[in-house]
């Protein structure tokens, strides 16, 4: 199922890379106009003249800055007159045992994880209120409905992504907006070289020895965009069948 994609116009966070480029390349194939938005720049633009987005079609976007997720998608509404739908895709996982007091990789979760979800919401919403239609689509994690050692923070931080997702999903029904969370479970993606720990990388390593491929995440965007006005597909969690986790 794939209809209503054509014309949509998509904005993608994190989208040089993983569960971002396999949207990418899909919702292209659907017709989608995108906007893109990563640190990688060059990335981007290689992604860009392979899709034959056209020029302004990606632009540089550190996520912890609510300027940049701002400008991003300004630019999809300068040159599409409209945004659709925001994908607030990026994030990153250096899971490690509490105990080891690595601060910082907390914090950079937090930053990017939770808050960059939130400039997301915050830069598209006024857009999407104005229109009186949009779709905001918040990528959290099998993680975000269960903990195991070493991933209390990332945990926390797809919780807190599900939860912010369903209060803004009460609170723009009167403006004829939708919400979806997906939850994905191991997927191939660069995700889990951000893990410093060489314990929990170990671990982690064995869970992802199943990891199905990004595309899998992208069939399931589709689902979710393709459904009609009046269906607001709210949360889809999947995993590798033999993911045990």
């Amino acid at each position: 199922m794939s209809e209503g994609i054509a014309g949509k116009v998509v904005v993608i966070t994190g989208a040089s890379s993983g569960l971002g480029e396999a949207a990418a390349r899909r919702l292209a194939r659907e017709g989608a106009k995108l906007t893109l938005g990563a640190r990688r720049i060059d990335r981007l633009e290689a992604l860009a003249r392979e899709l034959a987005l056209g020029a302004g079609a990606v632009v540089k976007t550190d996520v912890t800055k609510r300027d940049d997720v701002k400008r991003l998608v300004d630019a999809a509404v300068a040159a599409h007159g409209r945004i659709d739908v925001i994908v607030n895709n990026a994030g990153l996982m250096p899971n490690s045992f509490l105990e080891n007091l690595h601060v910082e990789e907390w914090e950079r979760m937090i930053d990017v994880n939770i808050k960059g979800v939130l400039y997301g919401i915050a830069a598209a919403l006024p857009h999407m209120i104005a229109q009186k239609s949009g779709h905001v689509v918040n990528v959290a994690s099998v993680a975000g409905h269960k903990v195991g050692p070493g991933g209390a923070v990332y945990s926390a931080t797809k919780h807190a992504v599900r939860v912010i997702t369903e209060g803004l999903r009460q609170e723009v029904k009167a403006h004829n907006i939708r919400t979806t969370i997906i939850s994905p479970g191991a997927v191939a993606t660069e995700l889990t070289s951000t893990v410093t720990d060489p314990v929990v990388a170990e671990r982690m390593r064995k869970t992802y020895e199943v990891a199905v491929s990004a595309d899998s995440f992208a069939r399931a965007l589709v689902f979710a965009l393709s459904q009609p006005e009046e269906v607001d597909i709210n949360e889809i969690l999947y995993r590798p069948t033999a993911q045990v986790y």
